[in-house]
């Protein structure tokens, strides 16, 4: 296996944990709150946190800092959008956890979430190394 490959699947790893700590633990209730609101400040923190965090997860793997950072805006961006489609398409329908479209909107979003990790080690290993 080459250095590369096994970076590459480092990082993965450290943005894995770092989707659990910032969807699952570290959520405020403002965080939680307007889903299906475009413009929205909690929204905006979670996507920030994700962001910044998978900015220490590029510079633990030793990655320059301006190409990690353009790619880390990018997340921040495209996971802001992610959220926003999944609690307007959830709030449009009223799904609750005890409905099955409310389970497939979760699973949608968080395939879309990974898909995005799969770019972002992409944009860096085809681009920024």
């Amino acid at each position: 296996m080459t250095d590369l490959f096994l970076t590459a699947l480092g990082l993965l790893v450290l943005l894995q944990v770092k989707h659990l700590f910032a969807d699952y633990f570290l959520q405020t209730a403002r965080m939680l709150s307007g889903r299906d609101e475009y413009l929205h400040l909690g929204r905006v923190q979670h996507a920030g946190l994700h962001a910044a965090f998978s900015l220490l997860a590029f510079l633990i793997v030793g990655a320059t800092l301006v190409p990690a950072l353009l790619i880390c805006l990018a997340e921040g961006i495209v996971h802001y959008h992610i959220d926003w489609a999944k609690g307007r398409h959830g709030a449009a329908r009223a799904y609750g956890p005890q409905d099955a479209g409310f389970w497939r909107a979760f699973g949608v979003d968080q395939f879309a979430h990974q898909i995005t990790y799969v770019a972002m080690i992409w944009l860096w290993s085809a681009y920024a190394l």
